[in-house]
């Protein structure tokens, strides 16, 4: 799991898989960084669009030029210079990544 220590739906999502017993390594962003080849592959999979967080903080308080014309190339610059931008959770299955915290996804995904 990718994620921030901190942070709210990391908090939940980490609860619903310890209630559950699913073991999962923790990646934080905010410590450890994330490199751009990992974000590509995550953008190939979900687009950056899904892995951009555009309702964040740092998001919003970034300059009005920062936030126009994105592309993967400009959203994996970001991410890799202010990863609080990176959506979070990420849980990587090996096979594909569940992006954000759903219930009902995490319920499917270990059934």
């Amino acid at each position: 799991m990718y994620g921030i220590k901190n942070c709210d739906t990391i908090k939940k999502a980490r609860t619903w898989l310890e209630g559950r017993e699913v073991a999962y390594a923790f990646h934080d962003y905010k410590q450890s960084g994330i490199d751009s080849d990992t974000l590509r592959r995550w953008i190939d999979e979900h687009g950056w669009e899904v892995i951009l967080n555009r309702a964040g903080t740092t998001f919003r308080g970034l300059p009005e030029a920062d936030k126009q014309n994105i592309d993967t190339e400009k959203a994996v610059a970001l991410m890799v210079a202010n990863p609080s931008m990176v959506k979070r959770p990420v849980l990587d299955l090996g096979d594909r990544r569940l992006v954000g915290f759903k219930p009902d996804a995490y319920a499917q995904a270990f059934a």
